[in-house]
């Protein structure tokens, strides 16, 4: 919101989900701020975070009332820390399927990352992905992040290494150390690296993976799926007219395969 980038039909802007989690109350403030200072749409991105294109601006910057009206979604906590607030977790994790809830440590890595100010430097690129052990997330490239191994365990992948096998109740913590021991060893040199695996040398001693790892197994499908239904929404472009049945339910996930997976918890109360 603070840095948004020139793109040919107006600056445009990203909003970082935490897991892809999108109460429908803010999805629903969006379009309405998107109709107002945008071109009336809301766009989904690879990592399950929310663009908004087409938006007016001076010097390259959006005018205050645009940052006031994104910030009532509440989907902007962080001015400081807005740019490093990447972390991509399995969808259907706490729903259905998986060996862990991975929802409460995203949440936590959250908080831990919006707490710290050296953290506020990280490359907006820096990225954590979080696969809770059915393997959705493995072919993703991964700055930081770990795969849950079953009871209550979890092995840390470090840039393109795997670390060691840790407790998922830590994980949070562990997460948060790797990412200011990067920016520690990456420094803030103009040409700093903007990833762990651009460093000279691993940042932790690689680990082999465990056994337990799950094979890669693809994309979430769309349709009826365990725990709920995964919307398509075509070429990532949500227009008020496709988020019109979303609106219905509260809680709603945006997956990194421009898609929205609605909980059956939440299909039952329409």
């Amino acid at each position: 919101m603070l840095r948004p980038w020139p793109a040919d039909d107006g600056l445009l802007v990203r909003l970082r989900l935490v897991g892809g989690r999108l109460p429908a109350v803010a999805l629903d403030r969006l379009l309405q701020v998107s109709h107002e200072f945008a071109d009336g749409s809301v766009y989904l991105t690879a990592r399950a975070n929310l663009q908004l294109r087409g938006l007016a601006g001076h010097d390259g910057r959006l005018a205050p009332e645009a940052v006031a009206a994104v910030e009532s979604t509440g989907l902007l906590p962080s001015r400081s820390h807005e740019l490093v607030r990447n972390i991509l977790v399995s969808p259907q994790s706490g729903y259905a399927g998986g060996r862990a809830d991975l929802r409460p440590v995203a949440a936590r890595l959250d908080t831990l990352l919006c707490a710290d100010p050296r953290l506020a430097r990280l490359p907006g690129r820096f990225l954590f992905v979080l696969d809770d052990g059915r393997g959705d997330l493995l072919d993703r490239s991964a700055d930081a992040g770990l795969v849950a191994l079953g009871d209550g365990a979890a092995q840390l992948r470090v840039g393109a290494h795997w670390g060691p096998v840790i407790d998922v109740a830590d994980a949070a913590e562990r997460l948060a150390e790797l990412a200011g021991t990067f920016q520690a060893a990456r420094g803030d040199r103009p040409d700093a690296p903007w990833h762990i695996r651009e460093l000279p040398s691993p940042l932790l001693s690689p680990v082999a993976p465990d056994p337990r790892i799950p094979a890669c197994s693809g994309p979430l499908p769309f349709g009826s799926v365990p725990g709920g239904t995964h919307v398509q929404v075509p070429d990532g472009v949500l227009t008020p007219d496709r988020a019109r049945s979303l609106l219905e339910h509260a809680e709603l996930v945006v997956t990194p395969w421009q898609g929205v997976y609605i909980p059956q918890a939440q299909e039952a109360n329409r």
